[in-house]
C-alpha cells in the first residue's frame, strides 16, 4: 500500500513539491550564510518526494537555535512552501483518491514552516517475532 500511495502521491504532487524545497535549498546554499537552512530544505524536500513509510520526529536536543533558525527559515522560505502545501492539499482534495494524499499535504504544512529540530525516520513495520521479544 505504500508503494501504491507513494507513486500516486509522486506523480500529483511530491515532484513539483520538491523542486519548490530544491529551488529555496539552492537558492540558500547561494548565499552562504544561510547554508544550514538550504540543507534543511534538501531534507525536508527529499521527504516530500516519497512521504509514506516515513516519519518526522522532533530531535530531543533541539533548543534556542533550532526556534531562532525555524523563525529566520519562515521569513525566508517557508511560508511560501507552507502555501504550497496548502494550495496542493486543497485541490488533490477534490478528488475521492486525491483525500489521502491531500491530508498528507496537510500534515506536511507545520514542518514546511519549522524543519529545524527536526529529522526523518523510516517507520518500522513490526515483523511477526516483534510480539515475541517485547518489540512494539
Amino acid at each position: 500500500m505504500r508503494l501504491i500511495l507513494n507513486v500516486l502521491w509522486l506523480v500529483l504532487s511530491g515532484f513539483w513539491l520538491f523542486l519548490g524545497y530544491l529551488a529555496a535549498g539552492i537558492v540558500l546554499c547561494v548565499l552562504i550564510v544561510t547554508i544550514p537552512w538550504g540543507i534543511a530544505s534538501f531534507r525536508i524536500g527529499l521527504y516530500s518526494l516519497w512521504p509514506f513509510g516515513r516519519e518526522i520526529v522532533a530531535k530531543p536536543r533541539a533548543g534556542v537555535a533550532s526556534f531562532i533558525g525555524n523563525v529566520v527559515w519562515v521569513i525566508l522560505a517557508g511560508w511560501w512552501l507552507a502555501l504550497g502545501h496548502i494550495i496542493t492539499g486543497l485541490l488533490l482534495c477534490v478528488t475521492i483518491i486525491g483525500i489521502p494524499l491531500g491530508i498528507a499535504n496537510f500534515k506536511l504544512v507545520p514542518v514546511s514552516l519549522m524543519p529545524l529540530g527536526k529529522e526523518v525516520r523510516e517507520i518500522r513495520r513490526g515483523g511477526p517475532f516483534d510480539a515475541t521479544l517485547g518489540r512494539r
